[in-house]
């Protein structure tokens, strides 16, 4: 609902996506990792640059044979996919992850094709597929604010139809073309969530919230802070998945880097890019208090921009939501152990745990 806003998409060229994967590579050799990652994310759907994703992924496997390196490759997609496409993800993917919205008619009343149908009977199709195959995909559920009450019908027919490996149900955040809708971060989607999970949890599922995952102490919400090196169509790097292009409004926050025109590789430009290391949660006075600040991390820093600007970030609704789903985790765990209490190590983590998931 937010990723292409109302900025016309650009198409990379397999010359942009052949630097990123030549530094990467030698990035990865060079600290003497065993692989490197190629993500296919962000800026619309990747699978609409079909030529450029399938031989940038063949050059990212020679790059890395080269090297002796093995590659990672995932992408995030709409879904909606020819057979022949959906053939060649099981065969070079090792992930996906697949926007769907649950019902039939809950998907098809936001997502529609360039024609104006629904979509849903096409994501439906590539799920089939993956499912024949076994190949591991998880699901995106987006919750907008006028089919909340529908949300545990939907995880109902996930959990009965499909086989995904990981479902997470957000509420739809107010940006891009969505901006001026209604908010679904409500007391209405926190109920209508906590009954999804009892749905899913009848199927022997589950399904989660970006925000709440009380099994990861860490001080980075997500790769923003940490260094992500995502490039835009332009060739540029930016620091965020969602922020893909250089006309978007925080564009100077986030693009920290572009092609070194007299060299192989990318200049960065460190003052942008230890800003962003910079944005993590011990840094936030508005979570110095706050529970589960260990665990949501401060949430998504972009989405944080939106709501307050460069000002010192203030909480917001999602807030509530995530201090609520922790807390039920909290509860789960303290069932689980007999009811009378349960035992987490303490939140003042030192530092060389910041980022590290802590088995429960």
């Amino acid at each position: 609902y937010a990723a292409a806003g109302d900025t016309p998409l650009k198409s990379m060229t397999i010359a942009v996506a052949r630097r990123g994967i030549d530094f990467v590579a030698a990035n990865a050799r060079r600290r003497g990792a065993p692989c490197f990652e190629v993500a296919y994310h962000g800026g619309g759907e990747p699978t609409a640059n079909w030529q450029v994703m399938t031989e940038s992924l063949a050059y990212a496997r020679q790059k890395a044979r080269e090297f002796g390196l093995e590659v990672k490759a995932t992408a995030a997609t709409n879904g909606v996919l020819r057979d022949d496409q959906i053939d060649w993800i099981l065969g070079h993917l090792d992930g996906a992850s697949v926007a769907f919205d649950g019902l039939p008619e809950v998907h098809d009343k936001h997502r529609l094709t360039a024609l104006g149908g629904g979509s849903s009977h096409r994501v439906m199709h590539t799920l089939e597929r993956f499912d024949q195959a076994s190949f591991p995909y998880g699901l995106r559920v987006t919750v907008t604010a006028d089919q909340i009450e529908r949300l545990p019908e939907s995880i109902e027919f996930l959990c009965a139809r499909f086989a995904p490996q990981r479902i997470q149900a957000e509420p739809a955040f107010q940006l891009g073309r969505w901006r001026e809708a209604p908010s679904a971060e409500t007391a209405g989607f926190l109920a209508a969530f906590r009954a999804a999970q009892q749905c899913a949890a009848r199927r022997g599922r589950e399904i989660f919230y970006s925000a709440a995952r009380l099994g990861t102490l860490t001080n980075h919400f997500c790769g923003a802070t940490q260094d992500l090196f995502a490039l835009s169509p332009d060739g540029n790097v930016s620091g965020c998945y969602e922020v893909f292009s250089e006309d978007d409004p925080w564009a100077r926050t986030f693009f920290y880097g572009g092609a070194d025109t007299a060299h192989p590789g990318y200049r960065f430009e460190m003052p942008v890019l230890n800003h962003l290391r910079r944005q993590t949660v011990e840094r936030r006075e508005f979570c110095r208090g706050c529970f589960a600040r260990w665990n949501c991390a401060g949430d998504c820093y972009h989405k944080s921009l939106h709501l307050d600007g460069d000002r010192e970030f203030g909480g917001s609704d999602r807030c509530t939501i995530t201090r609520e789903l922790t807390k039920d985790q909290i509860l789960a765990h303290i069932a689980a152990a007999g009811g009378m209490f349960w035992h987490e190590p303490p939140s003042d983590r030192p530092a060389a745990t910041a980022g590290k998931e802590i088995p429960l």
